[in-house]
C-alpha cells in the first residue's frame, strides 16, 4: 500500500488541507477498513476498482466512482473490491462551503456523487481525473476546477476560523459555552454558523479533535496505559473516554489499538 499527500496551490490553501493518493494491489481476501471522523470533508475519485461501503445494518453498497463524502459523525467501514487507486482532496473543516451547492448538513455520513452535485460538470471532472496520466495531472485538473468555482476567495467566515484556531490550540478540550464567550457570540448563533459552514456542531468537532489527539498518542505509543491516555486527552474519567471512543470508532480503545489504528489514521491524514 502506497500513500502520498500533496500541498494545494496557495490560492486554495485556505480551503484544502491536502491532496492525497492511495494505491494498493488487489487482495484475495480484502480487509475491512474502519475510518474514524476527523472533521474534514473529502472529494474522492476511484481510478482503480470500486470500494464497498458498509451501512449500519451491515449491508454492503458500492461507492460511486467519484463523490463528496460529508462530515462523519460515526465510524465508516469500507473495503476494496479489487485494485486500489484513489485520488482525493481533503478539505479543511470549513473548506468545502464555497464549492457546495447543497446545505452541508445534508452531506453528513453520505457519499454524494459528483454528478448529483455538479451535474454534467461533475461527470466531466470524473472522466478527466480517472483518465489522467498521473497524480500531477490530476492535481492540475482538480485545482483548475475548484479555482473556477471559487467566486469570492476572501469570503471566509472569520468567526469560524477563530473558532477552529481556538479548538486546535485547546486540542478539542474547550466547552462550547467558553468558545462563544471568548468570541463574543451567542451560543445558538455559533452553532447555526457551524452547521452552515462546517456541517456539524462545535461540540461534535471539538470531540473529534480531542479523539484525533488521542489516536496520535496511540499510534506513537506515547502513553503508559489506557487510563493515563484518557487523562492525557483531558477526559473526565476513563468511562467518559471509552464512551467517546466507541461513539466515533465503534469499538473499545483496546480493540481498536490492536486492529486498524494506523490504517485509520492514514485515511484521516494523520500518519
Amino acid at each position: 500500500m502506497t500513500y502520498h499527500t500533496y500541498s494545494p496551490d496557495p490560492t486554495l490553501a485556505p480551503f484544502i488541507k491536502c491532496f492525497w493518493t492511495l494505491d494498493a494491489a488487489a487482495e484475495s481476501e480484502p480487509e475491512k477498513q474502519r475510518i474514524v471522523p476527523d472533521g474534514c470533508m473529502e472529494m474522492i475519485f476511484h481510478y482503480g476498482d470500486y470500494y464497498q461501503q458498509y451501512l449500519e445494518n451491515g449491508e454492503a453498497i458500492i461507492q460511486p466512482k467519484s463523490f463528496i463524502f460529508g462530515q462523519l459523525s460515526r465510524p465508516l467501514t469500507i473495503a476494496p473490491t479489487g485494485k486500489t487507486g484513489i485520488f482525493a482532496i481533503r478539505f479543511l473543516p470549513d473548506g468545502f462551503l464555497p464549492f457546495a451547492l447543497l446545505p452541508l448538513s445534508t452531506f453528513e455520513n453520505r457519499a454524494v456523487p459528483l454528478c448529483d452535485l455538479f451535474a454534467s460538470d461533475g461527470i466531466k471532472l470524473e472522466h478527466a481525473i480517472v483518465n489522467a496520466s498521473g497524480t500531477e495531472e490530476r492535481i492540475e485538473i482538480a485545482t483548475a476546477f475548484l479555482s473556477n468555482r471559487l467566486i469570492n476567495p476572501i469570503a471566509i467566515d472569520l468567526i469560524i476560523k477563530s473558532s477552529l484556531d481556538l479548538m486546535s490550540r485547546a486540542k478539542g478540550s474547550l466547552m462550547v459555552s467558553d468558545l462563544s464567550t471568548q468570541l463574543s457570540i451567542n451560543r445558538r448563533s455559533l452553532e447555526r454558523r457551524f452547521s452552515s459552514v462546517i456541517g456539524m456542531s462545535p461540540k461534535q468537532l471539538a470531540r473529534i479533535i480531542r479523539l484525533q489527539r488521542v489516536l496520535k498518542s496511540m499510534v506513537n505509543e506515547d502513553f503508559a496505559s489506557l487510563t493515563t491516555l484518557a487523562y492525557q486527552g483531558d477526559y473526565y474519567d476513563q468511562a467518559h473516554f471509552i464512551k467517546d471512543f466507541k461513539d466515533f470508532t465503534g469499538v473499545s480503545p483496546g480493540k481498536f489499538f490492536n486492529s486498524q489504528l494506523k490504517l485509520s489514521l492514514l485515511f484521516s491524514g494523520e500518519k
